[in-house]
């Protein structure tokens, strides 16, 4: 389908649709919006439209379907590929769902909470913890990221391992149609095995068949002891090694398990302050979490005494473990600085 040009009449009806102070169309205003985080996709656009609820997303994708004008929704804009940005033809209207960004309920019961797609992921995580709840989903631009643009791109994250990817977080959604009809998936139930599970379909979409607005996600119980550590290992082969028997050892109590090369740490500890290169001869690095719902489960000594056998059989080189939730962090800072050192280059 040909992409048209955005006309003057169609501009104002958007504007109309968004509501006051749900529009920008100053350049300086629109800048932001235009650039992904590396800085290396730009894009224009006549408007930036900012909805602020979702009948408003479905006016708004009603009357660009109408006009045959491309949209391009944009939630945290943290992507590093250039999805979230236009393109340079300057014809596509750019919605963000930033102003969307309430949480409807937590149901800390049934382990769950609805919030809107504008929501920040670590607004989410912090609802969660006030509710003595976790939400699982974690990575480095969790102050930034948003619900909408996590769902739409199937986001992983560092605890893929034990709680899977957005996928397997998301029991309900709601959804604006490319024709501005809206889909309310929004579903409570787990145990839910009635016809075709049809939010598949936009989780991972990158927002081709319709715009989220809205998710129910899910809730789990909050780990009572976590385990943070990093290990050097003298290459990927034995860090696919050392993986499975860190599993064998405590069950799934694996959370995280970051592989990171000497190249990717060795820049970060260069270019981003504050952080550290515990094992700098190392030539790989794994940053380690595992976490249990008792502070007596045992895993620490579990932990410690597999990462000894793997130092004994060579499968690993060396390994420290945080002793205060400070250290864990600083151990952390250091995988979260790579994609930074990586924008700031060599």
């Amino acid at each position: 389908m040909t992409q048209r040009a955005p006309q003057p009449q169609l501009l104002d009806h958007l504007k109309a649709a968004a509501g006051p102070g749900g529009f920008l169309v100053e350049e300086h205003d629109l800048a932001p919006y235009l650039t992904d985080w590396r800085g290396l996709y730009r894009g224009r656009t006549p408007v930036v439209l900012r909805p602020a609820r979702t009948q408003q997303v479905a006016e708004i994708v009603r009357l660009c379907a109408e006009a045959g004008v491309g949209i391009v929704p944009q939630g945290g804009n943290t992507g590093l590929v250039g999805g979230s940005v236009p393109d340079a033809s300057g014809t596509q209207i750019l919605v963000s769902l930033s102003r969307m960004n309430q949480i409807r309920g937590i149901e800390p019961e049934d382990f769950t909470m609805t919030v809107d797609a504008g929501c920040i992921l670590q607004s989410v995580q912090e609802a969660a913890e006030r509710a003595d709840r976790l939400f699982p989903l974690s990575l480095g631009a969790q102050g930034r990221c948003q619900i909408g643009g996590l769902v739409s791109t199937n986001a992983g994250g560092t605890a893929v391992l034990r709680y899977g990817s957005m996928r397997e977080l998301v029991l309900g959604l709601e959804v604006v149609l490319p024709d501005g009809t809206v889909w309310s998936g929004l579903k409570r139930l787990r145990k839910d095995n009635t016809g075709y599970d049809l939010k598949q379909l936009f989780i991972g979409a990158e927002g081709t068949l319709g715009i989220v607005t809205a998710a129910v996600l899910k809730l789990f119980p909050r780990p009572r002891e976590t385990i943070t550590g990093l290990v050097a290992v003298p290459d990927a082969r034995a860090a696919v090694t050392l993986l499975a028997r860190l599993r064998a050892a405590t069950g799934d109590a694996v959370t995280s398990f970051e592989l990171m090369s000497r190249p990717a740490v060795a820049l970060a500890a260069e270019k981003v302050t504050g952080t550290a290169d515990p094992f700098p001869e190392a030539p790989w690095c794994v940053l380690i979490e595992l976490s249990a719902g008792s502070e007596r489960s045992g895993l620490r000594e579990a932990v410690e005494s597999a990462l000894s056998n793997a130092i004994e059989d060579e499968v690993a080189l060396d390994a420290t473990l945080a002793g205060s939730e400070a250290q864990a962090q600083r151990l952390w800072q250091l995988r979260e600085a790579v994609p930074e050192a990586q924008r700031l280059g060599p």
